[in-house]
């Protein structure tokens, strides 16, 4: 055998280890992705699961207290009434906080295994957020905070899921009245073009220090706790605000310079479905007591003085 022949042999054997050392090596990683999927999996099953065993529970705690409120108005004099009205008001806000907590989850599980879908609506997008802005008006001037709704456009209609852009919005308010100090203003605008709305939630309180700005969608992401005080949060709303307005084709985005106020910027495709493919509105609970009970969740973990 020729010298050449020789190194071509070898050549040839060290192409052949190579492409098998590549192989073994792509057959752990994909053996370990598959690992990562699985546990993955078993992780968002297990949250869904516990959420949905923890809100049974739940929800009858809330109905007994919602029939022993009444029993109390028959059955005590006042100064005991009113002592034990105080009480359940506490164990009330905190069956709403855990119901905000596990309904997030809930959300969460089914965005992550892609079973969150939109019930999508042709409507008034400008009227809508009104509504909703409108509706925790005397609430967040309660706490000595005003409240401005502006828009520059008188209606245009989307198609959006309503019970979602609710959400997002009462999200954004709620967590603009934990940085907002007493006499400041919270501002909410919508304006738009042909293709695009932009919904806004500004406020003049502490801002987000430059260094949390980046990371300040991320799940489970915390602010600095000193800037809110006494309120409260697991750090899941605006994870979940982010993925709500993505599922409608938008983005959101965030302005804001620590000691200056923030704000917040959803932007919203424009466009209608027909009749034929827009999803019925099933069980959703239009009733002013269905808004003020969805406000009281979403702003459960904002303590009242």
């Amino acid at each position: 055998m020729s010298t050449a022949t020789k190194t071509n042999t070898l050549k040839d054997i060290n192409s052949q280890q190579t492409i098998s050392s590549l192989e073994a090596a792509l057959e752990e990683k994909k053996m370990l992705l598959d690992e990562m999927l699985l546990q993955d999996k078993m992780k968002t099953e297990f949250l869904s699961n516990i959420s949905h065993d923890l809100r049974t529970p739940l929800n009858v705690i809330y109905s007994t207290l919602q029939l022993f409120n009444l029993f109390l108005e028959d059955s005590l004099s006042n100064d005991k009434r009113q002592s034990c009205h105080k009480y359940i008001n506490i164990m009330r806000q905190n069956c709403y906080r855990l119901l905000r907590l596990i309904n997030n989850f809930i959300d969460i599980s089914k965005i992550d295994s892609g079973y969150l879908k939109l019930e999508l609506k042709n409507l008034d997008i400008v009227n809508l957020v009104k509504d909703v802005t409108m509706s925790v008006a005397e609430y967040i001037e309660n706490k000595s905070i005003k409240l401005s709704f502006k828009g520059s456009l008188k209606e245009k209609r989307i198609a959006c899921d309503p019970d979602k852009i609710e959400r997002i919005i009462l999200n954004l308010l709620s967590n603009a009245v934990k940085f907002t100090p007493q006499k400041g203003t919270i501002y909410v605008g919508v304006k738009g073009d042909k293709n695009w709305i932009y919904i806004s939630v500004k406020d003049t309180g502490v801002g987000i220090p430059a260094h949390e700005l980046e990371t300040i969608f991320e799940r489970f992401k915390q602010v600095d706790k000193g800037l809110t005080k006494d309120y409260q949060g697991s750090g899941i709303g605006l994870s979940l605000v982010k993925s709500l307005v993505e599922l409608h084709g938008g983005s959101i985005s965030l302005n804001s310079k620590y000691g200056f106020g923030s704000e917040f910027i959803i932007k919203l495709p424009v466009y209608t479905l027909d009749d034929n493919f827009v999803v019925a509105e099933g069980n959703r609970d239009i009733s002013s007591e269905g808004r003020i009970e969805r406000i009281n969740i979403e702003f459960s973990d904002i303590y009242s003085k």
